[in-house]
């Protein structure tokens, strides 16, 4: 038995098996934070990653379905694109704070150290009073002061009135900011959720503030690339795969074996990165299921409009304070898409637009009002994503992330968290998800 001592007697290492149901940007950042770690399957139903933010195909044209806005704030998001070979510095346009509505507030913010750049750009703001600029200053001041913490969680509108903010401060500063941030109306909205967004940007670095607007297709910044990222990694992935039933082996928890199954193939572990509707159906989950029912949801109207000539926006976004529609994205300025513009509305109360060609005539007219002598243009589509977001509303819950029980987690915007239903708030969780899983698997 001479020379056992020096036999190396540990057992190997076993990666887990972890199985990510959704290819969204918050199953991509779950995926993507598990690859080296665990062996990392995907399921996604569709034929191409990306979720709610992607290149979709209508009528033979390819549109993304929807606008989607970035800050500089979004760490987590532009850590993962260059993490999957995406240059944010080049696939973003970069901007300081700039808030332009030609019927309303124009703000542009200096390339100073914060908060000098904001106090610079709100002195030298034009469309608002000088009293407004007061009462604008004071209220960031105070939730400077205060850590951006709020005591309770009341809904902006009445944290605005509190603060004695004038009915045209609100209209061209507040409620395009909670719309654009929150997707909610300021009387439901949660002030708390808001002061979140603000402490990471207006709060933070001078460069947290940068707005950060898509040079691509919004496929192409992302989804594309990280679901390339993960095949190369070794990663399985499964697209056109609709995941029917997601089960529990209550009996194997805790023995080192599978404890999961999907589809009826086991994992360690599980990561639910599926719209909050699908999620208590697939886990045949009541305590969640009646969760969900507890949330509501508000829409989101892109509609596109192609001329037959480039348009010169004052801004390549800019805001609109008297029209449907809130913010108009030149697309040929940003994506070099031929005269193409993308106009969104947020949350509109229901029973409030007209009938589709109702609202796309609508929108001209407001465009007309920034352009003038605008032609007819060659085409027009309209994007509708009824159920776009969770209402941010306040005093709102939302399910946790280990809300399904042992070794099934959920990820998504629509998760606890004091972020609201954006791209970042969607890969933070992604990520925090895969943190719990690896936590949890190594005690």
């Amino acid at each position: 038995m001479a020379g056992l001592e020096n036999l190396d007697l540990r057992l190997p290492f076993v990666r887990p098996r972890i199985a990510v149901v959704g290819a969204g940007w918050s199953g991509l950042a779950a995926a993507i934070e598990l690859t080296g770690r665990a062996d990392v399957t995907v399921f996604e139903a569709g034929r191409a990653p990306g979720g709610r933010a992607r290149r979709v195909r209508s009528e033979a044209l390819a549109l993304d379905n929807g606008q989607h806005i970035l800050l500089g704030a979004y760490r987590e998001c532009l850590r993962l694109m260059r993490k999957v070979g995406v240059d944010p510095e080049r696939a973003l346009l970069r901007q300081p704070l700039n808030w332009w509505q030609p019927d309303g507030m124009k703000m542009r913010c200096p390339r100073l150290p914060a908060p000098l750049h904001l106090a610079a750009g709100l002195l030298l703001a034009r469309g608002i009073s000088g009293a407004e600029k007061c009462q604008l200053a004071r209220a960031l001041g105070t939730l400077s002061l205060k850590g951006w913490r709020i005591e309770g969680d009341p809904t902006v509108a009445d944290w605005l009135a509190q603060r004695r903010q004038s009915s045209g401060l609100i209209e061209s500063f507040w409620r395009p900011l909670v719309l654009s941030a929150l997707n909610t109306p300021v009387d439901q909205a949660s002030m708390h959720i808001l002061a979140a967004v603000l402490r990471d940007s207006l709060g933070a670095a001078r460069e947290a503030s940068d707005l950060m607007l898509p040079r691509t297709d919004l496929s192409s910044l992302f989804p594309d690339p990280a679901w390339r990222w993960l095949e190369q990694q070794g990663a399985t992935l499964r697209s056109g795969w609709r995941v029917r039933a997601i089960r529990r082996d209550d009996s194997r928890s805790g023995m080192g074996g599978a404890s999961v199954s999907v589809d009826g193939e086991s994992f360690d572990a599980v990561i639910m990165a599926v719209a909050p509707y699908h999620a208590p159906t697939l886990l045949n989950d009541e305590s969640l299921e009646n969760q969900v029912k507890g949330m509501t949801f508000w829409p989101i109207y892109t509609v596109y409009l192609c001329f037959d000539r480039a348009l010169a926006l004052p801004q390549v976004m800019t805001g609109s304070r008297h029209g449907v529609a809130d913010w108009f994205f030149d697309r040929n300025a940003l994506c070099h898409e031929d005269g193409l513009v993308a106009a969104v509305i947020s949350a509109p109360a229901p029973g409030s637009l007209p009938s589709n060609d109702a609202l796309v005539a609508q929108v001209l007219a407001d465009l007309r009002k920034i352009v003038p002598d605008l032609p007819e243009p060659m085409w027009t589509r309209l994007q509708v994503d009824r159920r776009a977001t969770f209402a941010a509303c306040a005093g709102g819950g939302r399910p946790g992330l280990r809300a399904a029980g042992e070794a099934i987690y959920l990820a998504g915007d629509w998760v606890e968290s004091d972020y609201p239903a954006t791209l970042e708030g969607a890969v933070r969780s992604g990520v925090a998800a895969a943190r719990a899983v690896m936590c949890d698997l190594n005690p």
